[in-house]
């Protein structure tokens, strides 16, 4: 049942929210690292469902990798800045994927190989890299954790209210051929409920979210963006899933399906907010130098 799915999915946010708040250093890179690996386990198997060939336990350390490289280099940022250390794994990365192809003498389709190989890297590593941005761009004190929270509980509350705004309203279907479950209505009735969720999120702490000021009306502007590339990031994944046959991207509960299910409207969340808040706001602390 989609509730079920639905309540599941939040009991698995709420858990992986409160990690990320309460783990500090070593906890929060290992809490990174155990989704990293889930998720990109989980999208391996959708090309392995599509009977694409590709290099899994290469793309899975290499998208970690990149992780662990973005955690490192904001740490240290040494002569090259806080995004030296991720382009250098990326760069790494790219050798070692076609390094990898040389060897292989019986694969007729080496471009999917690596292509799919690559993709699963920049899909789950190179877009949750910027957790650890999100955490630690701004120093040790104060952090970015409750930036993290802010933006799960924005995303989510999209997801949420396009459930029942669309079980309620749903007419006119947004894409049937790739979500036949989406309406126009539950999207707009989920864009309406992160703007609501970042406008009360923002106000109760006095705008001040962790190391930036988010007034009101940046607040809308925010919950406005999130909500909309939520809604894409939700169809992107169910667009692999379709090309891959498969209805779940794994089976972590029951009824809710995999990790990708849960995070997948987070994924493009987090390099929005993180753009938006180097860009735009203002820091209550400066942020590590690029």
């Amino acid at each position: 049942m989609l509730r079920d799915r639905l309540r599941n999915g939040i009991l698995l946010l709420a858990a992986l929210g409160a990690a990320m708040v309460f783990a500090r250093g070593w906890g929060a890179l290992a809490v990174l690292l155990v989704v990293s690996v889930v998720g990109h386990r989980e999208f391996y198997m959708l090309l392995d469902a599509a009977r694409i060939p590709n290099f899994k336990v290469i793309g899975t350390l290499a998208g970690s990798g990149l992780i662990v490289a973005t955690w490192f280099s904001f740490l240290h940022p040494g002569a090259t800045g806080p995004e030296g250390g991720f382009t250098l794994a990326l760069f790494a990365a790219f050798l070692v994927v076609f390094a990898r192809q040389f060897h292989q003498k019986n694969n007729a389709r080496p471009l999917e190989t690596m292509a799919g190989t690559l993709l699963g890297m920049v899909y789950i590593g190179f877009l949750f890299s910027f957790f650890a941005r999100l955490l630690l761009a701004w120093g040790a004190d104060p952090d970015g954790r409750l930036l993290v929270l802010y933006m799960i509980v924005v995303v989510k509350a999209c997801d949420t209210g396009a459930y029942f705004t669309g079980c309620r309203f749903g007419r006119h279907k947004l894409i049937p051929r790739i979500s036949p479950a989406k309406s126009w209505e539950g999207c707009a009735g989920g864009v309406a409920a992160s703007v609501v969720a970042s406008l009360v999120f923002t106000l109760a702490l006095g705008g001040r979210v962790g190391p930036v000021l988010i007034p009101a009306g940046h607040a809308v502007v925010i919950g406005l963006g999130l909500g909309v590339v939520g809604i894409l990031g939700d169809l992107a994944e169910s667009l692999l899933k379709r090309a891959s046959g498969v209805k779940d991207s794994g089976a972590i509960l029951p009824g809710l399906g995999g990790l990708l299910d849960v995070i997948d409207s987070l994924l493009p969340a987090a390099p929005v907010l993180y753009f938006y808040v180097r860009l735009v706001l203002e820091p209550v602390v400066p942020a590590v130098m690029r």
